[in-house]
């Protein structure tokens, strides 16, 4: 069972360059947990800043969900909206994988939440999908965390978003993977939440130094995280090369 993660950039790689990843991989992959995904633009919100820089629509895939789904024709898409209802979290997962539940829970203000001055600051779901996978069940959960204009570090706001999730993880059955694009620094509380929890770190455990490519030009190179509950049989672990976007692919397999 193979997972990939990578909050897409909303396509501003490329969306050819984007495509052609899908592409490459949908026969291997079995679920692909996606960041920064739109299905139609929002073009009464052109030039106001999301996460500081101004929201461009001819730049951006603005029916990203509509193309993916398109390429990855062999997978069942569920849309997980967070600001408004054409922007944010994507799952996709092979078709004949049992899901017996799909969702989501917001853990950082309320659906439909929209802030004031930067639009980046909107509120945050973690998705949810449980799959039966050898009788058992798995489910694995896709993150995009708060952005706030102030680094990467800890706040008030980001340490209860971690218990927050602490919270559902702990109400699942079976085992769990954790993955996405966290915004956080590897020595944060929000982060070291998780791994108290007893949840596997694999960016530390596999000593990796940066989930971000080379579009990235800023000096903070971690944003991206996959954790496991301790059951989980991780076979391969790795950080792609593909330059598709600002941050790199990750992915998981598991037996």
């Amino acid at each position: 069972m193979k997972i990939i993660t990578l909050n897409t950039w909303g396509g501003r790689a490329g969306k050819e360059l984007l495509l052609s990843f899908f592409e490459e991989h949908k026969n291997d992959i079995d679920i692909f947990c996606l960041q920064e995904i739109w299905s139609a633009p929002h073009t009464h919100l052109d030039g106001r800043d999301a996460g500081g820089v101004p929201i461009d629509n001819n730049i951006i895939m603005t029916h990203g969900m509509q193309d993916i789904s398109e390429t990855l024709s062999g997978h069942v898409g569920y849309f997980r909206p967070h600001f408004g209802d054409n922007y944010g979290l994507v799952m996709f997962v092979r078709k004949g994988l049992e899901v017996v539940a799909e969702g989501e829970i917001f853990v950082y203000k309320e659906k439909d939440y929209v802030p004031s001055g930067d639009l980046g600051n909107h509120a945050r779901n973690i998705q949810y999908a449980t799959l039966l996978i050898g009788g058992k069940p798995v489910t694995i959960i896709n993150f995009h965390g708060l952005w706030n204009g102030k680094g990467k570090t800890d706040t008030e706001d980001r340490i209860n978003q971690s218990k927050n999730i602490i919270k559902f993880i702990d109400s699942l059955n079976g085992e769990c993977i954790f993955c996405g694009d966290f915004n956080l620094l590897p020595d944060t509380v929000s982060i070291k939440l998780f791994e108290d929890y007893g949840l596997t770190n694999l960016i530390k455990e596999n000593d990796v130094q940066s989930t971000r490519t080379s579009f990235y030009t800023k000096p903070e190179k971690y944003a991206d995280y996959i954790f496991v509950s301790k059951g989980v049989p991780v076979k391969d672990f790795k950080v792609m090369p593909d330059e598709v976007s600002d941050h790199s692919p990750i992915q998981l397999e598991f037996i």
